[in-house]
């Protein structure tokens, strides 16, 4: 039976990404992705000119778009939801492709910079800076408090305690990241702040 086209560009997408796990970005083929996702060469080269479109499509299809409450009004609950969302995607496959990509900034500055345009900035930029944006849209916020680096805090801190650590941060270092610095650059007291 014939693969509907659906499947095919799935598998197509889990195969780029198990195989640039496996064998590093400057080892990733046609030949390899073919074979892993069972399909002709051909096959991918229709829908899909260069091994890095493959990879960067199946990178689009795979980031998490932050979604904050539909009518807001729980800052807190969206920024933790928001590095729950983080943590899950760096626990997976796409955050590995994306990090050999990041690896090779002198050598591909090109794919670097595609990766940004085409999944990061595309779905929102950040984690957290698509929630302080609709906030500060509404008013709950000062606008002007939101900088690159307090729209970087959350990423950083998450990473930082995986690169620490090795291992990614449980909820209660998420909810201290929230209440103890991005609540506060924000001007925005934490709950447990307003009770003492």
């Amino acid at each position: 039976m014939r693969r509907s086209l659906a499947d095919l560009k799935s598998d197509c997408h889990a195969a780029v990404l198990a195989e640039v796990a496996e064998t590093g970005l400057a080892r990733l083929t046609v030949e390899g992705i073919a074979r892993r996702a069972g399909v002709a060469k051909t096959s991918i080269y229709r829908h899909w000119p260069t091994v890095d479109d493959l990879l960067l499509d199946a990178l689009d299809r795979t980031f998490p778009a932050e979604r904050p409450t539909p009518g807001g009004k729980n800052l807190r609950a969206d920024l933790l939801r928001s590095l729950d969302q983080l943590t899950a995607w760096l626990a997976g496959p796409t955050a590995r492709a994306a990090a050999a990509i990041l690896a090779e900034r002198h050598r591909r500055p090109d794919l670097v910079d595609a990766l940004y345009r085409r999944v990061f900035d595309a779905h929102g930029g950040r984690f957290t800076q698509t929630v302080l944006r609709l906030y500060a849209e509404r008013g709950e916020i000062d606008a002007g408090r939101i900088t690159p680096v307090v729209c970087d805090i959350g990423e950083a801190m998450v990473i930082k305690h995986q690169i620490d650590t090795g291992e990614l941060p449980g909820k209660a270092y998420r909810t201290a990241i929230v209440d103890q610095v991005i609540l506060p650059a924000l001007g925005v007291q934490a709950p447990n702040e307003k009770t003492r």
